[in-house]
């Protein structure tokens, strides 16, 4: 009976060069970096990111929230329900059944101020460690991923 050969060409092909397992490593390395400076704000980096994009939109509804960040409903959903639940942001009561805009709260606006040094300190880690051209690539990246309704 042949044996299957327990490395097929797959294994060798991804562990020399799949983009998805290095950029899935490298961002666990750098939330795991973010996460320890915001962690004394009881904040998580996903968290702090989610209250930058809703302070950035200044007002918008699950769904504008949900592309500016890449998230799908669920995941929107799921992403919301903490920052909601402290009372960092709020959804704005609307006529006529329309979506609630989500915005920032007051509170939700004094805690980025609070925790904006340890983002600072996390932000010199991170940059330390995937270097100045690192960081710019990074920047680059992110700033041309298309957007959902952007042409292909």
């Amino acid at each position: 009976m042949d044996r299957i050969d327990p490395k097929p060409d797959i294994v060798g092909e991804v562990v020399s060069g799949c983009l998805m397992t290095r950029a899935r490593r490298i961002s666990r390395v750098i939330t795991s970096i973010y996460d320890q400076e915001l962690r004394c704000h009881g904040l998580s980096a996903s968290q702090f990111s989610m209250l930058i994009v809703i302070a950035k939109l200044g007002g918008a509804s699950r769904a504008e929230i949900g592309r500016a960040n890449f998230q799908d409903r669920t995941t929107l959903t799921r992403s919301l329900a903490p920052l909601l639940k402290e009372g960092w942001i709020e959804e704005l009561p609307t006529e006529g059944g329309r979506s609630r805009p989500v915005v920032i709260s007051v509170a939700g606006e004094s805690l980025l101020s609070e925790a904006a040094p340890a983002w600072r300190e996390a932000q010199r880690k991170a940059s330390r460690l995937v270097g100045s051209a690192g960081a710019k690539a990074i920047i680059d990246i992110a700033e041309n991923l298309p957007r959902e309704d952007d042409p292909a």
